[in-house]
């Protein structure tokens, strides 16, 4: 039976005994693309992301390799690739591409995505900065103060002035917000350097990237692909894994309650999730369940890719309903139980060995189950892929520099701004305190001179008002007293 890309709601994903699609309108109930390395994690992810395009649904995916950028250019008709296609029956198969953004923290391979601190919040940058709870809580008064004194927090310099504030107000603070223990806040200031030299001060700024900018089609009406390079983001594993939460974040608080749709308003790939859930505190676990569960609600379905299905909490992992198992590798004893695990996600197949399938599985093979009818998994099947209409690896220096100039964001987010924010309205509190103390002392200089006050030993020193008044109570008391005595001495001789 012929098949196409795209049909009836329908994404075409690849064949088993049967052809295997995802259905749009089940989309938004989340995924998990698992496998070990080499297995095909990230062509299961591109034929995803150009059958959501096709459908008319913007995407989101971190690019951790650079492999992923080929799908904005047309792939090479390979024999393996036209192989591929007649196997699972896709007989109108060519090659083409799909509409892309390219984004980068760094803004070197792609427009610059930045957050303000204050969006950010203390929850995240604390995971950020990986802070103990002790220390949280000085960074969540900071955020306070912050918030009661209109200080807008922008980049890190507003975030190291306000920290850097509430240490010196410490004894007028404590009583209103709580204890700010003194090495705690030297401990925030030496992780903001450490961040600082990560390149985060790239991401903290103005202008903030506008939410909406990632839900676009493209004039013929394909869903556009958002790719963020994160291949250099990736080598600050904490940094890369907080800012994509705080990009589901910002879609689930930013986007409308809109229920069940025929297709999701976008679709967001998470790359390397592991590293979300890594050490995780609770505060923050509890957060990540949270928008997984909600933001469903906002037409955002939302793809966990790792190794490991183990990597991924119960709590979390329970809510994936679309599953994309490819090949694993089972060693060691550990190995041994997240064969066992994946194979305990899936609803069981009486025909299909799935533990023993899972370590059979070729390259470009895997155990799919998707949502059917009304949101049940549908039996977990052995499937053929089909094969990726765009380039199967990155693209070229020079593809990617006509990609971001052709883009209709070029010059939107290159240019940083800097308006008066925490560090400057700080500065200026700070000078003007100065400025008084200054003129408090000078005048008060001349005051202690004419009028006197207290000298070093903390006791009174005679002004010269007070030197001069003296001396004239002193001239006028004698003047009286040579008086009385000068009409006395008359008195007696009898004059």
């Amino acid at each position: 039976m012929s098949q196409s890309v795209l049909q009836d709601g329908m994404i075409f994903l690849g064949k088993s005994i049967k052809p295997e699609y995802l259905d749009l309108s089940l989309a938004n109930r989340h995924g998990l693309i698992t496998g070990a390395t080499g297995t095909g994690k990230t062509v299961s992810l591109q034929v995803l992301a150009e059958g959501f395009s096709r459908a008319g649904v913007p995407v989101f995916a971190a690019d951790i390799k650079g492999d992923l950028s080929g799908i904005a250019e047309v792939g090479e008709p390979k024999d393996f690739l036209l192989k591929r296609a007649a196997e699972v029956g896709l007989d109108n198969y060519k090659n083409g591409a799909s509409p892309v953004v390219l984004w980068d923290v760094f803004g070197a391979a792609g427009h610059p995505i930045r957050a303000t601190v204050e969006d950010m919040g203390p929850l995240l940058l604390s995971r950020m900065l990986e802070l103990n709870d002790v220390q949280e809580g000085v960074l969540n008064i900071a955020f306070r103060v912050a918030s009661d004194e209109k200080l807008p927090l922008i980049n890190l310099g507003d975030l190291r002035a306000i920290v850097n504030n509430v240490a010196a107000r410490a004894k007028e603070l404590t009583t209103k917000y709580g204890n700010v223990a003194t090495s705690s806040v030297g401990a925030i200031q030496r992780r903001l350097l450490v961040l600082e030299d990560q390149g985060a001060n790239h991401f903290f700024g103005e202008p903030e990237i506008d939410i909406w900018d990632f839900i676009r089609t493209a004039p013929d009406g394909r869903g556009v692909v958002n790719i963020l390079s994160a291949e250099k983001l990736m080598e600050k594993p904490r940094l890369y894994a907080t800012f994509l939460l705080w990009l589901l974040s910002k879609l689930w608080q930013t986007l409308p309650e809109v229920g069940d749709q025929p297709k999701p308003k976008l679709v967001f790939f998470f790359d390397e999730a592991h590293l979300l859930f890594d050490d995780a505190p609770k505060g923050l676990m509890d957060r990540i369940e949270q928008i997984a569960r909600l933001v469903r609600s906002k037409g955002v379905g939302v793809y966990f890719i790792t190794q490991n299905p183990m990597d991924v909490p119960n709590s979390v992992s329970a809510q994936l309903g679309n599953r994309v198992q490819h090949a694993l590798r089972a060693f060691t004893p550990q190995e041994q139980r997240a064969v066992r695990a994946a194979t305990e996600t899936f609803r069981r197949n009486p025909e299909l060995d799935t533990e023993r399938v899972i370590l059979e599985l070729k390259v470009g093979e895997a155990l799919v189950s998707m949502l059917e009818n009304k949101g049940e998994p549908s039996i977990v099947q052995r499937t053929l892929v089909r094969p990726p209409e765009g380039r199967i690896g990155p693209i070229t220096d020079a593809e990617r520099r006509a990609l971001i100039a052709a883009s209709p964001f070029n010059g939107k987010y290159e240019t940083v701004k800097n308006r008066e924010s925490a560090e400057e309205i700080l500065a200026q509190r700070g000078q003007q305190a100065a400025s008084a103390k200054e003129a408090e002392a000078s005048s008060g200089g001349w005051s202690d001179i004419i009028f006197g006050g207290k000298g070093p030993s903390g006791r009174h020193r005679q002004g010269m008002g007070e030197m001069i008044g003296r001396e004239v109570q002193r001239s006028f008391a004698r003047t009286v007293a040579s008086v009385i005595r000068s009409i006395i001495m008359k008195s007696i001789r009898g004059r």
